[in-house]
């Protein structure tokens, strides 16, 4: 019954055209869900996110399920085989926007935590579930507010699931345990604007920058360390000139991003990069803009008990990484000493026509049922 409960909930999640900022009724939804089974469900909003805050006790150790009701757009409506906010079952998927991300995820939250404390009812510690319909904005007003509330009324996390997409081939391959750190600049280098047939009396910015722009490219940044790859450094953008063939133009701006571990730093690589462009003798600004910095979970209890979780359900070995983009996970380790990301493929997030298999619903939500029993039970 549980078994169909789960896919019920993640339809009905799915139902919701729930896009970024709007959660469309998801979380009233949730907290109706678990105030039943002893939870007391806050709303936590901030500008037009919502939030709910949802916990079950007041002991430690405290367990947090982390996630968004919110889904991106669902891009040209003609491009999918079903309209994308009616959760549809074909070829044994579940289709629908957010299917993979990430509303079966937060199902599989429910579905195992009532399962748990059915046969938990007093059970150490404590149970909370941290959901926002911020993630896939601008990250403003979601995770990172709730965070700064919590911490400002001193509850104490110890363990959080963010239930993003990590599978990659099976369910159950992949576990997040960190992420690197994301840092963009926007370097803007003068010069003096002239005609071309003149440049002695101009100063072209792009041939000034040419060889700096080089050489940030071929920096050693750092060599990475047991679980994160090097830092990378990547240039998005570049904008020079009026339009005209025959000016030298007298800004060039660039938009770079560095992707970053923790063996860097946000200020040693400032540092680092404003040093190679004074070299270069550059008139220039740098704007810099951090949003996230990279967190880590060793291997230890959490993951360890997550890894023995999934292979019970599914006889898969999972595998840690920290390869991708950001997630929440970045503002709930600021608070929470142990944090990971695991739930289905992912490889329709985002995509028209994003899907999940029908099979793999259940043991999603049995493998969160058994993570709780191995550290709460």
């Amino acid at each position: 019954m549980a078994d169909a409960d789960v896919r019920a909930l993640a339809a009905t999640l799915i139902a919701r055209p729930s896009v970024t900022p709007d959660d469309a009724g998801c979380q009233d939804l949730i907290a109706d869900r678990l105030r039943p089974w002893g939870f007391t469900c806050e709303s936590l909003p901030s500008g037009p996110v919502s939030n709910l805050w949802a916990r079950r006790g007041t002991a430690g150790p405290l367990l947090v399920f982390a996630g968004h009701t919110d889904v991106v757009p669902t891009g040209p409506e003609i491009e999918w085989p079903s309209p994308p906010f009616m959760p549809t079952e074909t070829d044994g998927m579940l289709v629908g926007r957010g299917a993979a991300d990430m509303k079966t995820s937060i199902a599989a939250f429910v579905v195992a935590t009532e399962e748990f404390i059915a046969a938990h009812p007093d059970h150490p510690g404590s149970i909370a579930l941290l959901i926002t319909s911020d993630e896939e904005g601008p990250a403003t007003d979601g995770t990172v507010h709730v965070c700064r509330a919590l911490e400002a009324r001193g509850e104490t996390l110890d363990y959080c699931v963010v239930g993003e997409p990590t599978s990659m081939q099976v369910l159950g391959d992949t576990i997040k345990n960190g992420r690197r750190g994301s840092m963009s600049a926007r370097i803007t280098v003068r010069g003096v604007q002239g005609h071309v047939a003149y440049p002695h009396l101009a100063r072209n910015p792009i041939h000034e920058l040419a060889p700096a722009l080089a050489e940030l490219t071929t920096v050693r940044w750092d060599e990475g360390n047991e679980y994160f790859p090097p830092t990378t450094f990547q240039v998005s953008n570049l904008h020079a000139g009026t339009g005209a063939g025959n000016v030298i133009p007298g800004v060039a701006v660039i938009d770079c991003n560095f992707r970053f571990s923790t063996a860097s730093t946000p200020e040693g690589l400032q540092a680092r990069t404003a040093a190679l462009l004074d070299r270069h003798g550059l008139d220039y600004d740098i704007a810099w803009t951090i949003s996230g910095l990279p967190f880590l979970t060793p291997q230890g209890t959490l993951c360890e008990a997550l890894q023995a979780a999934i292979a019970e359900e599914t006889g898969v070995h999972a595998e840690l990484s920290t390869t991708g983009g950001t997630s929440d996970g970045r503002f709930i380790a600021r608070i929470c000493p142990q944090v990971v990301e695991f739930g289905p493929l992912n490889r329709t997030i985002h995509q028209t026509g994003e899907r999940i298999p029908l099979d793999s619903l259940a043991p999603l939500k049995n493998i969160y049922r058994r993570m709780l029993e191995k550290l709460l039970a």
